[in-house]
């Protein structure tokens, strides 16, 4: 397909398309709302250099001067980790901050989005957004659910983010019909900590036993066959570097709890618990977040490079 002709190019992501070449699709709300400056920039810099040594072109998607740009120079990149006004922008914000011409840092739910636009079917990130505790009464619900119902992107994740409902996130993605896909373990991961105590709807092998072609099969078979909608690749944080569920479930009862009495709701919610869980855990939390997304990255060039190999 044709790229959307509102959507700005990089000179390596355009010539990688045409081509068919691999191409992994990148977030940027994890360089401007997720990590400090300048570690923010070094990290999108590492990502980007892990998934062209996997043989893939990284395609970090955000909106600059109402611009949406699929693939960043190096300068892009520190604008958005370092400009004061960088919005947090999903789908419903995109036609404003097109409009009015600003800088917008794309979530999980807008980069599926500009991705599909642009061609890429393969996406990075940390973690999915969800059902969030209490929202029987709140509905509070990520869109980056409904975004996975409709957009034929797969998602590399290491699962929703723990602080959420992870057993009515799968509900809620089985409902939409998403293939929800464990790499490597029969359980579904929690981001910080490989296990959650909640199995998973499937499961592929190790990535070293045959899982990413497994992977790349299936998300051929899915979109072949016309199914609409994405696929959740949900890639367990290396043993070494997470932090286990009985042990992380303490701090995020504690976050909770803060984040209850400060009354604070909505979309401020979720950098609210991951900043609080970053002062819990004396900072081993963003550690295991930053192996985690480079683990991620891995995989998802390998995944890339094998989807368009079987084209």
């Amino acid at each position: 397909m044709s790229p959307h002709p509102m959507l700005h190019l990089s000179d390596e992501v355009r010539d990688a398309l045409a081509d068919g070449g691999p191409v992994v699709a990148l977030e940027s709300t994890i360089i401007s709302h997720g990590m400090p400056y300048p570690d923010n920039v070094a990290m999108a810099r590492e990502v980007e250099q892990i998934i062209r040594s996997g043989g893939a072109v990284p395609a970090t998607i955000a909106v600059l001067d109402g611009h949406p740009r699929i693939g960043l120079s190096d300068d892009q990149l520190e604008l958005l980790g370092s400009h004061p006004e960088v919005a947090k922008v999903s789908v419903r914000d995109l036609p404003y901050v097109v409009a009015r011409a600003g800088h917008g840092a794309t979530t999980v739910a807008s980069t599926m989005r500009l991705a599909a636009l642009a061609g890429v079917r393969v996406f990075v990130t940390g973690g999915l957004g969800g059902v969030h505790q209490g929202a029987e009464s709140s509905m509070d619900v990520s869109a980056d659910l409904t975004e996975l119902g409709r957009t034929e992107v797969a998602v590399i994740c290491a699962g929703v983010k723990s602080i959420l409902d992870i057993g009515r996130t799968l509900e809620v993605l089985e409902t939409l019909g998403v293939p929800v896909i464990a790499v490597g373990s029969p359980e579904f991961p929690s981001f910080f900590s490989r296990r959650s105590g909640v199995q998973a709807p499937m499961a592929v092998s190790d990535i070293d036993a045959g899982g990413v072609e497994e992977l790349s099969a299936i998300l051929r078979a899915k979109w072949d066959l016309g199914l609409d909608g994405g696929v959740v690749v949900a890639n367990p944080v290396p043993e070494a570097h997470e932090i286990p569920a009985e042990e992380m479930q303490g701090f995020i009862d504690t976050a909770l709890a803060d984040s209850e009495r400060l009354g604070i709701r909505g979309k401020d919610i979720t950098p609210y618990l991951l900043g609080r869980i970053v002062e819990l855990t004396d900072g081993r939390s963003l550690q295991t977040n930053i192996h985690l997304v480079r683990h991620n990255a891995r995989l998802g060039a390998a995944l890339a490079r094998a989807y368009a190999s079987s084209g």
